[in-house]
């Protein structure tokens, strides 16, 4: 077996990725930043529309809710939309969209403008208003980001709920959202099958009093009961008289709700987090443009869904602020074969790349010939969110799918912080497995029970130690719990709930939840460490590990195994593989129990449900399921 390179390796920019990034100069950047926080943003803020501009950077008077650019008055959507209408991007392409069956259409920034301003006139003839709630249940169409833009277009306050989730769990965040409207698909294809998202829909409208419509896109075509006087297709009401092709961008302020998004927490209901048009607007813009260096030309690609923060941040908002030619996909990575993926970035020309380690994992298992049969020359940079990669999957992704010429950027950050907040640039050398440093203006910290800031290679709580723009507003109709959640642990940090370690180098290794971490015989080990000591092992292509009450060290480890095609599970190689990881990460990190599994429990956004595995192994209750994905 080859030797496991260690952490901490350096892979530095080539001269050609430096030649063009650009921010050439990572250090002075972050000195400029932390010089003068306030003027770095406001700079940033200057390249975007204001209707009217801000009296104040950052308004801090009722911290932890932070104000940013109060006084000022804008519209996200005029600045996706209409500020490139004005300029030289009014023919350039906005979004690509294929099909899993292979349709396709596309959109110009000028067309897009035009569907989004049909659809905003046809909101306001039903009766939807600024400051109202929308609820968007959908599959992965070019109508979400549409439907999306249009409500933020009249002020209105869109609440995308992933189009996989259980009744429950739609209902649920209608009911907490008050939403007045829903809209949904008839369906949506996934691997094949149609998922009956209207049926769905339908039964949680029974438990939701306030809806009062729904629009129906006809994505599949199936037959689906439509309720008179609530139901409505998408595609008449857009033929109407009503959806003209203007309507002007409301004007509204800073600080005015943009959207809510759901998530988890380990217990209780689901948190809304609620973000706001301005400070969002910036956070956005500038992170996107610089973290994977926008330029005129390119053409890129993240492959989540527009239904969690990673969509609406980095594939609606994120680029066209930034003037960019997005690529969307409606199906599963690796349908009808492993290839689809690597055959659509040859199709289109794909540059850049933002996708999930487990996303990377999985199509890892295939091994390098499928990807190896695509022209992937057109990749410029590749880029990792949604949890820690382990250095295996990077170095896979590095070295098969980026041709060793592409540079990484790993990426941290939150629903809650809705922009990068630890990430590399193109300029930045590279360890696999660590997200490099905070981005600039961001000041991170890595700190002990008592709040002070532990040395290097310490692992502690990961925290936040001032405000930036895109940071969530607070928790709708719950301030309390939001102060309490972020706010209270470390008074004056924001507490992220994440583990975290960093290096001499100042590079951060974030190691996962705090409630991730198994306590053995008093040493305190990452479930991601663990996990990633199993994927080094050449048989192994995803793992899980959990800690189980043991009587005399306190915590025993507990692994789940997914192994790579062609590979049998044994007796003798759960042996191995417990040696494996005793011999990669010492004999306390052995675990005391391997199972060969054909499946994990994930959330849509590709996360491991630790906590499911781990009620499932005790035979408890393992809570709210509404965010596992099967």
């Amino acid at each position: 077996m080859q030797k496991k390179e260690l952490p901490g390796e350096m892979y530095r920019p080539s001269a050609e990725v430096i030649g063009r990034a650009r921010v050439k100069d990572w250090n002075a950047m972050v000195a400029e930043a932390e010089g003068d926080n306030q003027k770095f943003w406001a700079k940033e803020a200057e390249e975007l529309h204001w209707f009217r501009k801000w009296d104040t950077v950052l308004d801090d008077s009722g911290k932890p809710f932070f104000k940013w650019f109060t006084g000022a008055t804008t519209n996200i959507v005029y600045n996706c939309l209409d500020r490139h209408i004005e300029n030289a991007r009014r023919n350039k392409l906005a979004f690509l969209w294929e099909g899993e069956n292979g349709d396709f259409r596309s959109y110009s920034y000028f067309a897009l403008r035009r569907e989004v301003c049909k659809f905003a006139n046809v909101l306001k003839s039903l009766g939807v208003q600024k400051g109202d709630r929308v609820t968007i249940y959908m599959g992965r169409v070019p109508e979400l980001p549409i439907a999306m833009l249009a409500c933020a277009r009249i002020g209105a306050i869109h609440s995308v709920v992933y189009g996989g989730f259980t009744v429950e769990a739609l209902a649920e965040r209608i009911d907490d959202s008050a939403s007045r409207l829903v809209i949904t698909c008839d369906g949506a294809y996934q691997r094949g099958k149609v998922v009956p998202l209207k049926d769905i829909a339908d039964e949680a409208l029974q438990r939701a009093a306030t809806v009062e419509s729904m629009v129906v896109v006809k994505r599949t075509g199936h037959d689906v009961k439509m309720e008179a006087g609530r139901d409505m297709w998408y595609h008449e009401l857009m033929a109407l008289p009503i959806a003209g092709n203007d309507c002007p961008a409301e004007v509204v302020d800073a600080e005015h709700p943009l959207f809510l998004l759901y998530t988890s927490g380990t217990t209780g209901k689901p948190k809304a987090i609620l973000h706001t048009h301005g400070g969002y607007m910036v956070g956005t813009y500038t992170t996107l443009k610089y973290v994977f260096d926008i330029h005129e030309e390119d053409r890129y690609w993240c492959a989540a869904d527009p239904g969690w923060i990673t969509g609406h941040s980095y594939i609606v908002y994120g680029p066209l602020l930034n003037g960019t030619t997005s690529f969307l996909y409606e199906g599963a990575p690796n349908y009808p074969y492993p290839n689809r993926w690597w055959q659509m970035i040859e199709k289109y020309g794909i540059n850049i790349l933002y996708t999930a380690p487990t996303a990377i994992r999985g199509l890892m298992r295939f091994g390098d010939a499928w990807p190896n049969r695509h022209d992937l020359s057109s990749l410029r940079i590749l880029g990792s969110v949604g949890e820690p990669i382990n250095p295996e999957a990077w170095k896979w992704y590095h070295t098969v799918i980026g041709k060793e010429r592409c540079p990484i950027m790993d990426t941290w950050w939150q629903t809650e912080t809705g922009m990068f907040m630890i990430t590399p640039m193109p300029c930045v050398p590279l360890k696999p497995g660590s997200g490099t440093r905070p981005f600039p203006g961001i000041i991170m910290d890595v700190v002990n029970e008592e709040g002070q800031s532990v040395g290097p290679n310490e692992e502690g709580y990961l925290v936040i130690r001032n405000p930036w723009p895109s940071m969530m507003r607070t928790l709708y109709n719950d301030p309390d719990r939001y102060i309490k959640q972020y706010w209270s642990q470390f008074p004056g940090s924001y507490m992220t709930g994440d583990s975290a370690k960093r290096d001499e180098d100042g590079y951060y290794w974030v190691i996962g939840r705090v409630d991730d971490v198994i306590k053995v015989s008093g040493y305190r080990l990452g479930t991601a460490e663990i996990e990633s000591a199993l994927v080094s092992h050449p048989m192994v292509a995803e793992a899980a590990a959990i800690g189980l009450p043991h009587e005399v060290k306190g915590n025993a480890i507990h692994a789940y195994v997914i192994l790579r095609a062609g590979n049998s599970p044994g007796d003798h190689l759960t042996d191995e593989l417990r040696s494996h990881v005793a011999h990669e990460l010492g004999p306390i990190a052995k675990p005391e129990k391997i199972t060969v599994v054909d499946s994990l429990p994930k959330t849509r956004s590709g996360k491991i449900m630790r906590r499911v595995l781990k009620a499932r192994a005790l035979g408890k209750d393992p809570g709210n399921l509404s965010t596992l994905e099967e």
